[in-house]
């Protein structure tokens, strides 16, 4: 019986399932076979720069940070490669790799494993972008998947210049009211675009304009344009994607956006009407139906278009934080309009407030399956009568989260909803919870800190928010004691890697095994990035952001950034995928992970999104010593 050749063996794992057929054909000359018994030490730092890449044919291996007292990163099974990073970096390893049982491998000499990066660009992409090149992966079959079931659309990433039908119609600052309406007239359109001397766009007429400002302002038609045009007209790069327009269209309730080059001069016009062939539900249509609402049963049926648009965003591969951030957007929107319908039964221009979302809505991390969490912020009333203007507020609040339940939005089991008393507060007694929580830190106090101060204002008067926001930094960003503590709350879920199966997962009622990918998943990054952003003031609310924009601070995330972004937003679209499967079939969604219901590239692709979370919160552990 003929041996099969290593290649057969490893075309079944990513990344040799990609390989080049030169590079299979290297790979089969080059690789050895090797066998080692338990707990053999196969790579670790006194070996000095490893001397081969390891392939697991059979068997496990223990990978532990040498540095962490024997901290266990990951477990690697059958199609795994180490150690990537010290062979490519020509450096010792910084883990200890250990045979859990009774081994089997191949080993690429270190020679040739640099000579496979120079015949295999597919190699060398896998080496220089692990974790990013399996997650890309990952989508790719995510969006096929989803593909099958949605028509053929064209691409949500195509940039806007390709979308751009005529050149946009325009007129100089310097015309008259008379000649742009004549402008309109002659080419038969609906508005006209005013730019300056340089071309930038400056103003936009419309035919309402006309009518409001024109005919019933009686404004002379020897008047400049300039009298009469809507300023700041709404704008995006021509180089942005058709993504980048419809959720803009979507969030600000618009329906053309001007294009604009490299120079700022205007290039061109994309409506709505442009974006059709993209999406089967328009979005500005959802927008506006969400505005244009006026029951919640019609509320009700717009939320379902946008989990329809989700739905069409995932087969057109958009990634886990433009879609979180999209479903957000659109949540705000019928937020906002629940807000609108009980302020007509509810006269509050006389108290100064704001609508306050908690969680992951304040960190425009929303998924398709979210409960309530939300808050009010008011300032004490001239006549100084607190306690009359909060039972107002209730009265009030009490409707809204009644009626966002009656659309989707579950309450909260908690009671962290501004119809609790205790969550709807003055400016000041805001500020004194703040104060309190982090004088004295205890596990309900630091509990309290992981939800309120995620946070932003949805409605109303939006600068109270900002001063809760500087009052927070003010009182965190010194107070190393309670940094120290916070670290130390974030380090209680640990990520579920096993020592000896890949994952530590929790069992159902029917036995199946799973892992809830919100509080043992994506609550990993967001309590270590708050911890970040607090300790270095950094007023971000979003996960990425906030490990974005401290990056390069002292104690951060460094180089690594990247790889712990694509790890948290792979968990965020795990997350949103099995929601909407889960919606689709009937059922409420939740975070559960079914681990035998995953393939085999999802599943390396979590065992390596975990460990990029255990590194974050070594470094959280190292910066507070912990």
């Amino acid at each position: 019986m003929t041996t099969p050749l290593p290649s057969e063996n490893l075309r079944r794992y990513p990344p040799f399932d990609r390989f080049e057929p030169e590079a299979l054909s290297y790979l089969d000359s080059q690789l050895t076979s090797a066998k080692f018994p338990a707990k053999t030490v196969l790579i670790s730092p006194e070996k000095g720069e490893p001397q081969s890449m390891f392939i697991v044919t059979r068997g496990r291996v223990q990978a532990s940070d040498a540095d962490a007292k024997g901290d266990v990163d990951l477990t690697l099974s059958v199609g795994e490669c180490f150690p990537i990073g010290a062979l490519s970096g020509y450096r010792v390893s910084a883990n200890i790799y250990t045979a859990v049982t009774e081994l089997e491998v191949y080993l690429l000499p270190a020679a040739s494993f640099h000579r496979l990066m120079t015949i295999s660009p597919e190699f060398s992409r896998y080496c220089s972008g692990y974790l990013a090149t399996l997650v890309n992966q990952s989508r790719q079959q995510l969006q096929a998947y989803f593909a099958q079931q949605a028509s053929e659309q064209q691409s949500l990433n195509t940039p806007l210049h390709a979308l751009i039908k005529r050149a946009p119609i325009s007129v100089t600052s310097t015309a008259s009211i008379q000649q742009a309406v004549e402008t309109m007239g002659e080419h038969k359109v609906g508005s006209v675009i005013v730019i300056d001397a340089h071309g930038a766009p400056i103003g936009l007429m419309t035919q309402s304009d006309v009518v409001r400002r024109i005919v019933l302002g009686r404004a002379p038609l020897e008047n400049p344009i300039t009298d009469v045009m809507s300023i700041e007209p709404a704008t995006l790069p021509d180089s942005a994607s058709a993504y980048d327009a419809m959720f803009a269209m979507a969030s600000r309730g618009i329906r053309h956006l001007l294009l604009v080059d490299e120079a700022g001069r205007l290039s061109g016009i994309i409506s709505e009407r442009d974006l059709f062939a993209l999406q089967r539900v328009n979005l500005g249509q959802v927008r506006r139906a969400i505005e244009s609402a006026e029951s919640i049963d019609a509320l009700k049926m717009a939320l379902h278009d946008v989990q329809q648009s989700a739905f069409n965003m995932l087969a057109q591969g958009v990634g886990a934080e433009q879609l979180t951030q999209f479903i957000s957007a659109l949540n705000d929107a019928v937020t906002e309009r629940v807000l609108a319908f009980s302020l007509r039964r509810h006269e509050l221009d006389d108290i100064e407030w704001s609508w306050l979302a908690f969680g992951s809505e304040g960190r425009e991390e929303q998924t398709l399956y979210t409960d309530q969490d939300n808050g009010i912020v008011f300032v004490k009333p001239v006549d100084g009568d607190i306690t009359a203007a909060r039972a107002r507020l209730l009265a009030f609040a009490k409707e809204v989260t009644i009626d966002l339940d009656r659309c989707g939005f579950p309450l909260c089991k908690g009671n962290i909803m501004a119809s609790n008393p205790e969550w709807c507060l003055t400016l000041d007694e805001w500020k004194a919870k703040f104060s309190g929580w982090i004088a004295s830190p205890q596990p309900k106090a630091l509990l309290n800190a992981t939800i309120f101060f995620d946070f932003r204002p949805l409605h109303g008067a939006r600068e109270l928010a900002q001063r809760m926001h500087k009052h927070l930094f003010e009182l965190s960003v010194p107070d190393s004691a309670f940094q120290r503590m916070l670290a130390a709350n974030a380090l209680t879920a640990t990520p579920p890697l096993g020592m000896i199966r890949d994952f530590v997962v929790e069992s159902d009622e029917q036995g199946n095994a799973f892992i809830d990918l919100k509080k043992s998943g994506a609550r990993l990054f967001v309590d270590s990035a708050r911890v970040l952003a607090l300790a270095h003031g950094v007023d971000a609310a979003s996960t990425v952001k906030r490990l974005r924009r401290t990056a390069k601070l002292k104690g951060a995330a460094g180089d690594e950034v990247e790889a712990l972004i694509d790890a948290f937003n792979f968990i965020q679209l795990l997350r949103l995928r099995h929601q909407h499967l889960e919606v689709g079939q009937g059922r409420p969604g939740d975070n559960r992970i079914f681990i035998g219901r995953l393939n085999q590239l999802d599943r390396r692709i979590l065992k390596e999104a975990f460990r990029q979370a255990k590194k974050l919160q070594q470094r959280i552990k190292m910066n507070y010593q912990l």
